[in-house]
């Protein structure tokens, strides 16, 4: 449990030698940890399951680079991604455009 402000505590902690630090399940402190810069590497898993809706991962574009991906034997995709700071925003005019 992080006690104070969790953004502080967080950038403290990361100052320290030691371990690495890892969120499992809070996507509200992800997301703030994630738009303060203090986040190095983002591992995902994607279900190969469409709800159609759902919570938003991110509220602002965040750079992402691929490191490692798997894919397992029942389709699930493991994603890691290092952190490259702020995206490029550009326009996506669909695959028709693309030629």
């Amino acid at each position: 449990m992080l006690r104070g402000d969790p953004l502080q505590t967080v950038a403290e902690l990361k100052a320290r030698e030691g371990r690495e630090l890892q969120i499992h399940g809070s996507a509200r402190l992800g997301k703030s940890l994630l738009g303060a810069g203090l986040v190095d590497v983002v591992r995902l898993v994607v279900a190969p399951t469409v709800i159609g809706s759902g919570r938003r991962l991110l509220d602002h574009p965040v750079g992402l680079r691929l490191v490692e991906h798997e894919a397992t034997s029942k389709g699930l995709l493991l994603l890691q991604y290092e952190t490259t700071g702020e995206a490029p925003v550009g326009e996506y005019e669909g695959v028709g455009a693309i030629g």
